[in-house]
């Protein structure tokens, strides 16, 4: 069911949903970002969904592999699509959306850093461990063992490498635009991402020692 205009100017958990709209009917036009967000901004509430059905996903899990922890990221994802509804009477297309919504989602979870000092370092993140079809019993524990050694390198790396590695691997942006969502410069954002990924490499391909 389409939000109103009235719900959309009054954001709600129940309006950000993830499962409420990710099955709503596509638009059969689908202009870039940022022309979407300038007509939601002219009023037209359709164009706010389109851009929440294309993006909702991929935002969910940068915020939840970032903080590691899944109330956190249910509660920060509501707050940046927040901001994105409240952002759109002075949104300018001056750069990617994509490169906005993260420079918010990036914000939302600085802001968080500092009011929770104490950042919590147990996440109860559960990877799907599902055997494949067909998949030996051997290459299904080895693949599992790989998951929770990717899982537990991604949640020891510094908050700023596993930022920079995120960006990358869930929104897909460029070092240029990481830099723009980080407020470093573009070296910096490709030094982070360098020691991210070599880090986790070196997890996957580690072996555990034999008895």
């Amino acid at each position: 069911m389409a939000a109103s205009a009235e719900t959309v100017a009054s954001p709600s958990k129940a309006l950000f949903s993830r499962v409420e709209l990710a099955y709503a009917p596509a638009m059969g036009h689908t202009p870039d970002d940022s022309a979407l967000m300038l007509r939601y901004r002219d009023g037209d509430v359709s164009a706010f969904e389109t851009l929440y059905r294309r993006h909702n996903d991929p935002l969910y899990r940068y915020l939840l592999r970032l903080c590691r922890h899944r109330d956190t990221a249910e509660d920060l994802f509501q707050e940046v699509w927040g901001k994105v509804v409240k952002a759109r009477a002075s949104y300018r297309p001056t750069a990617k959306f994509t490169t906005f919504l993260y420079r918010v989602a990036h914000n939302c979870f600085i802001d968080h850093l500092r009011r929770n000092k104490r950042h919590m370092s147990g996440a109860e993140l559960q990877e799907d461990l599902q055997p494949h079809p067909g998949e030996p019993l051997e290459t299904t524990t080895e693949r599992s063992l790989a998951k929770e050694r990717l899982s537990k390198a991604l949640m020891d790396l510094p908050d700023e490498q596993r930022d920079v590695f995120l960006l990358r691997e869930e929104a897909g942006l460029s070092l240029d635009q990481i830099a723009l969502v980080t407020g470093s410069n573009r070296e910096t954002a490709k030094s982070r991402l360098r020691y991210a990924v070599n880090k986790l490499r070196a997890a996957i391909d580690e072996r555990p020692e034999r008895q």
